[in-house]
């Protein structure tokens, strides 16, 4: 899941030329250009803690086009297995009363739009905007009430900030559609803090993370989660799908353009009935612990 801050790893500021004499000499640096582009492989995509490929690795990789007013749009892309899994032989839908055939979801496709300004201050960035998230589909032909549409609009606000050696921002992420998937689940939102420190040290970034998801509204007749597991009748609170995630980690920059991630990430994503509520076709919980290596190359 794009959350827009996914692909700002901060890099290392380029060299300073070595004598007065040169710097003097030389050409006034090109401006930056307004388009960036990404490319990160996983070990395992995570999405506000929850796996989104079944604990197997992912490729991703989008771009951003930044307005010198502050206007942006950009589009963020990652191979998934979540939708696919969830209507296999070992799905949660499978031999509920659903009519599908064979389901592709191999991707997740996502588009956003905002402005970013720095109302505050220098370093306060403040970010209103809104996101896509699409998933093409295929052989998904009647679901009798189980899901909604997996695909999700949700807009956001965040606030950045810098202390010294410190980062981060603080968001808020509200779902104007159902959730991923989630039947009567309008009005789900994300509140998260995201903390980075520079240690100052062979390019080395300490990070932290924690957010909760609420997923709102209930059905009388069963619901279903992210990955399409039906719980059984009488379990109507879909607020019982909420959770808080967290993560912590730390990033490694090699310069141009390249750096390294590790992190251990987890949720408190809870049980039902000797089951997860985020689990996978052969039973796992798709929110347990579990750690995350990945590398990114930004151009």
């Amino acid at each position: 899941m794009k959350t827009i801050q996914k692909t700002a790893i901060a890099l290392a500021a380029s060299g300073l030329f070595a004598t007065s004499a040169f710097a003097q000499s030389a050409p006034a640096a090109p401006e930056a250009s307004p388009i960036t582009a990404n490319v990160t492989i996983v070990n395992d995509y995570r999405c506000r803690g929850i796996s989104q490929s079944n604990f197997k690795p992912a490729i991703q990789g989008g771009f951003d086009y930044a307005h010198e007013s502050g206007l942006y749009v950009g589009n963020w892309n990652s191979s998934i297995s979540w939708i696919s899994d969830a209507y296999g032989p070992n799905g949660g839908i499978s031999g509920k009363g659903a009519t599908v055939g064979p389901v592709s979801a191999p991707i997740e496709m996502d588009f956003y739009a905002g402005i970013k300004k720095e109302l505050i201050g220098e370093g306060f960035a403040s970010d209103l905007g809104v996101l896509q998230y699409y998933y093409p589909t295929s052989g998904i032909l009647n679901t009798g009430g189980y899901t909604a549409n997996p695909n999700t609009t949700e807009i956001y606000a965040a606030q950045n900030f810098t202390f010294g050696a410190f980062t981060g921002f603080a968001k808020v992420s509200y779902a104007v559609s159902t959730l991923f998937g989630t039947v009567n689940s309008t009005g789900s939102y994300y509140p998260d803090l995201t903390v980075n420190y520079d240690t100052g040290v062979w390019g080395l970034a300490l990070n932290g993370h924690v957010g909760y998801q609420y997923v709102a509204g209930n059905t009388k007749n069963g619901s279903v989660n992210w990955v399409g597991n039906a719980i059984a009748n009488g379990t109507s609170n879909s607020s019982l799908y909420s959770y808080t995630d967290w993560k912590l980690g730390v990033t490694k920059d090699f310069g141009g353009g390249l750096s390294a991630a590790l992190a251990y990430v987890g949720t408190t994503a809870a049980t039902s009935l000797g089951g997860y509520f985020y689990s996978s076709p052969s039973g796992k919980n798709l929110g347990k612990a579990g750690g995350l290596v990945s590398l990114t190359k930004t151009f």
